[in-house]
């Protein structure tokens, strides 16, 4: 959602190397759609193994304390797919991003306290759930479906 205030936010900054400036203020848009798109691209590979066997991932949901695993691991398959896919075309960004934030927390939580690998295991997890709380909070910009169509959620 490239504002004037957010631009006149950027030409505002005093900044180090002033020369830089019309480089900040002209890619930072192109820049977070190109986050959105690569997540969005990232997140669709993750879930197109999972989407061939939709209940493949039962008994790792159930482990979890998720119950029944043929209801949600279902769910996680098409949310890491579908999601996936509505993030980086960037429409329903925001409640795209949030299925997804939420499937990640519970990576974090699987890695750091279920299998006991602290930070180093959830690592990851951690970066791509604060990626997707990014995409909940801002949405897809003025380079998504969302704002062809003028409908934001």
């Amino acid at each position: 959602m490239g504002t004037l205030s957010q631009t006149t936010e950027t030409t505002n900054r005093r900044l180090i190397i002033p020369a830089f400036r019309g480089l900040y203020a002209a890619a930072h848009e192109g820049v977070e759609t190109i986050l959105r798109v690569v997540a969005g691209a990232a997140l669709v590979t993750h879930g197109l193994g999972k989407i061939g066997d939709p209940f493949g991932a039962a008994g790792m949901v159930e482990s979890l304390g998720f119950y029944p695993g043929v209801f949600w691991s279902p769910l996680l398959s098409f949310t890491e797919f579908f999601a996936g896919i509505l993030i980086a075309v960037g429409f329903l960004t925001r409640p795209a991003s949030f299925a997804a934030l939420f499937v990640l927390l519970v990576t974090v939580w699987f890695h750091w306290i279920t299998k006991g690998q602290g930070y180093g295991g959830a690592e990851k997890s951690i970066l791509w759930a604060a990626i997707f709380l990014f995409f909940v909070i801002r949405g897809g910009n003025r380079h998504s479906v969302d704002a062809r169509i003028g409908r934001e959620f």
